[in-house]
């Protein structure tokens, strides 16, 4: 038997909501880009943002630790005497399936917040401009004033605005990748851990498989989303195609993002069970 909750569990969450709202808010970056016109110094702010998101991962990826080994060991007791290890296989799925959610209600709140991050990088460009220091434009977040004007400058848009946004010239492909690559990214770590517990034999060897799975979602990333929406945006600047494009292209990448965390709510389970299988194949094969 084991708890459902613990503190490691609320930290989780809690780290998990705030590492996804930060990564919807970087696609942010891009519109920002364009209206600055700073293109480069824009990127380059995106590029930081995510990084720290993904930095900011491995804080609740260490708190997965404790919450699988108590489970992997009540397994492991309850095996040892010949007794059933469903109610703890079922608290674990659970577990595991609201940080999942977190990660879900982190991308929505992102979403909502993004007119309040596209003011914040545009900020960010024009300090960087005037002060050459990157490190100097972060510390002024820590302004009292800066950060009431930045929050000044959140709003919910009004339904008759989000009806505006087209797909008309945003290729279909770029959100289906991205629908994709979003649930492959929220579920790898996750999975692997789950796979940990449904079998304790080949647990350390699950939790490695992670790694690879997170560096497919990386690269199919930097392969099929990114240079596809950096394309857009460049166009914007160049005056090719109109602004409105980007602000579209960016309310569908948050959109197809929940999506994508929605899916992996789906293909976890069966995502665990394949990484367990792998995990066994890799340490018994020959």
């Amino acid at each position: 038997m084991i708890a459902l909750w613990s503190w490691q569990l609320a930290v989780a969450l809690a780290v998990n909501v705030v590492v996804q709202a930060i990564q919807i808010g970087a696609y942010a970056a891009r519109l920002a880009g364009v209206r600055t016109g700073r293109i480069a110094t824009s990127i380059s702010l995106f590029n930081l943002f995510v990084l720290a998101s993904r930095l900011s991962t491995l804080v609740y990826t260490l708190m997965l630790g404790p919450i699988s080994d108590r489970a992997g060991n009540a397994v492991k007791t309850l095996q040892q005497h010949g007794m059933d290890v469903t109610h703890v296989q079922q608290t674990f799925d659970l577990q595991l399936r609201l940080i999942v959610a977190a990660g879900t209600l982190g991308t929505i709140v992102g979403a909502l917040l993004l007119p309040m991050f596209t003011y914040l990088y545009i900020r960010g460009v024009r300090s960087f401009e005037r002060t050459k220091s990157l490190p100097h434009s972060m510390a002024r977040l820590f302004d009292p004033r800066v950060l009431l004007d930045v929050l000044r400058h959140e709003r919910l848009p009004p339904w008759s605005e989000l009806r505006t946004f087209s797909t008309r010239g945003i290729p279909r492909r770029l959100l289906v990748f991205n629908v994709l690559v979003t649930g492959i990214y929220a579920v790898g770590v996750v999975a692997a851990y789950y796979a940990s517990v449904i079998d304790v034999n080949v647990a350390r060897t699950a939790i490695g498989i992670s790694g690879i799975i997170n560096g497919i979602g990386t690269v199919a990333f930097t392969f099929f989303v990114d240079p596809t929406s950096s394309i857009i945006v460049d166009e914007a600047v160049k005056g090719e195609r109109p602004q409105e494009d980007v602000r579209s292209m960016v309310f569908y990448l948050s959109l197809t993002a929940i999506v994508g965390w929605i899916l992996s709510q789906l293909i976890l389970w069966p995502s665990a069970e394949i990484i367990a299988q792998v995990a066994k194949l890799v340490n018994h094969g020959h």
